[in-house]
């Protein structure tokens, strides 16, 4: 059992950026925003919304999978790990990085209906067109 587990729902801030490795391994890196509510403590204090980013990458299948169906303002599950990693950026100044490694993704932002395909006329046969009438037949059909 891992004790290294984080779960997020929140809204993505834009469009999944998808790279291949040499391997030819998709990589997907996006941000998520959550937000926790402004709310009253009991003694009158007003705590004011707060909303944290997140840096999610995604490997293999889910990279692919965000690349195809994520988009900018969809909401998210994410379940992964926290990694961590430290880099010298192109000033030479040293960075700090926190990641969510996502191993789960759920989408949960309804998608619209796809319009159906207009139906094809098709030719009836005399018999289909007409409906039998069997006294001893019950079914309403």
């Amino acid at each position: 059992m891992s004790l290294n587990k984080v779960q997020l729902i929140g809204n993505v801030g834009k469009d999944p950026e998808v790279r291949y490795l040499d391997s030819g391994v998709a990589v997907a890196t996006f941000p998520l925003a959550t937000t926790d509510r402004a709310y009253t403590l009991a003694n009158g204090t007003q705590v004011p919304e707060r909303t944290e980013w997140h840096n999610i990458v995604l490997w293999r299948g889910l990279a692919e999978t965000a690349e195809k169906y994520v988009n900018k303002g969809d909401k998210l599950y994410i379940e992964g790990k926290i990694r961590s990693r430290s880099y010298d950026d192109q000033n030479g100044v040293k960075r700090y990085v926190v990641e969510i490694f996502g191993d789960n993704m759920e989408m949960l932002t309804p998608r619209a209906a796809q319009p159906a395909a207009p139906a094809q006329p098709q030719a009836a046969s005399p018999a289909a067109a007409q409906p039998e009438n069997n006294p001893s037949d019950d079914l309403p059909f």
